[in-house]
C-alpha cells in the first residue's frame, strides 16, 4: 500500500532498505565526529567558520565551509555570539537640566 501511495515499485523499496550506507555517508559521519570533538574542546564556542578553520589549518582536512555548516546544524550544534551592547545612553529624568552655552 506504502509503495503505491509513494509512486515506487516494491522491489525498489526492498532494494533501497538493504543498500549500505554510500562513501559520502561514511565520510559525513566521520567529518561530523570531527567536527563535534573540535566544538566539545571549544567549550561550545566555535561555530562553522572557526571549526571550517580548524580543520582546513590545524588537521589538514579539505572540505567545504557550507557542508561543515549542514554537518552542525545536522548535529544541532552551534556556536555561541556575542550580544550587541545598548548603543543609547538612556538619561535621567529627575536630572536637573544645565545649559552649556
Amino acid at each position: 500500500m506504502a509503495c503505491r501511495v509513494l509512486g515506487i515499485s516494491a522491489s525498489g523499496f526492498y532494494e533501497w532498505r538493504s543498500r549500505r550506507p554510500s562513501a559520502r555517508q561514511v565520510a559525513d559521519e566521520q567529518l561530523t565526529a570531527m567536527i563535534t570533538q573540535i566544538h566539545e574542546r571549544s567549550r561550545g564556542s566555535y561555530g562553522s567558520p572557526r571549526v571550517h578553520a580548524e580543520l582546513r589549518l590545524g588537521l589538514d582536512v579539505r572540505c567545504g565551509r557550507k557542508r561543515v555548516e549542514r554537518l552542525m546544524r545536522s548535529a544541532g550544534l552551534q556556536g555561541i555570539y556575542r550580544r550587541r551592547r545598548k548603543g543609547c545612553t538612556v538619561r535621567d529624568p529627575a536630572a536637573a537640566r544645565t545649559r552649556t552655552w
